[in-house]
């Protein structure tokens, strides 16, 4: 690539999965790209890594400041940082929902509120937040999850309005299940492993299919491809659903069902019936 087309690329959540295979992709096709985790990374990368809590705003605009230094612009953000999380609602504490919510919404809200000045200020850039076909749908026993990704939806969608005619686009992208190491990561309300939760039995029979749906998923190299277009194209669009064909489906068709029969699609779908 000509290195007056390389575009600056930061990407939150790069030490695994999605983030990695993103940082990557871009890094071979010449662009700097910085890719994040809140550890020191434990291989060599294609890319340059990068220190930074998104929980955290002082660690953020840390790590913000030091690319400005070296590169005096920031082209394109990746919010991908994000955390799974499973058990019923009865039996998530408050404090639990919170945690979640801290890294996979307040963490996008974090780096978008830090980028926008400079971004602004060049009068040009990209923002591609990480959601999750979890955020067009509620799932069973993923509820703050589910709500989390909502909020990531909605965020996007008003931040985009703002943003009319200042350069900046704002994309969304919206996988289905990916095969990475996000579902050995998953949290899981510390009570949903009680054998006297109430909802014990149904919760292990979703994980079931939850977990099995993840480990078959789409490779995260396929949804590196779509980000990697993203990044390519003039006017990108508002959403990319990426994912296995049956999930896409799903989304594209709960609008035009009635709720009970949707509902009742998904109760079959993850053996609650």
């Amino acid at each position: 690539m000509n290195a007056t087309h390389a575009k600056v690329i930061l990407i939150t959540g790069a030490s695994s999965g999605i983030g990695f295979a993103c940082a990557t992709d871009l890094a071979a096709l010449g662009h700097r790209v910085y890719g994040t985790s809140r550890q020191t990374f434990r291989t060599a990368t294609a890319f340059t890594p990068l220190c930074m809590d998104v929980t955290q705003e002082a660690s953020v605009d840390a790590a913000i400041q030091k690319i400005m230094e070296h590169e005096g612009r920031l082209d394109c953000v990746l919010n991908n940082s994000g955390k799974g999380f499973g058990g019923a609602v009865e039996d998530t504490t408050l404090e639990e929902a919170q945690s979640l919510f801290d890294v996979n919404f307040f963490g996008v809200v974090r780096v978008c509120r830090a980028v926008l000045p400079i971004m602004r200020k060049q009068r040009t850039g990209l923002i591609i937040n990480m959601s999750s076909i979890g955020g067009l749908m509620g799932l069973p026993y993923q509820a703050p999850y589910s709500a989390s990704k909502y909020a990531v939806e909605g965020f996007t969608e008003s931040l985009r309005l703002e943003l009319t005619g200042s350069g900046i686009h704002v994309v969304l992208v919206e996988p289905g299940d990916v095969s990475t190491a996000f579902t050995a990561n998953r949290l899981h309300a510390a009570a949903a492993t009680d054998l006297d939760s109430p909802y014990a039995t149904r919760y292990r029979q979703a994980l079931m299919k939850i977990e099995t749906d993840e480990r078959n998923g789409f490779s995260p190299e396929k949804v590196a491809c779509s980000v990697v277009k993203i990044v390519a194209a003039r006017k990108p669009r508002m959403r990319y659903l990426i994912g296995p064909f049956p999930q896409r489906l799903a989304a594209r068709i709960k609008p035009f069902l009635p709720s009970r029969l949707f509902e009742r699609l998904l109760l079959t779908y993850y053996n609650l019936e």
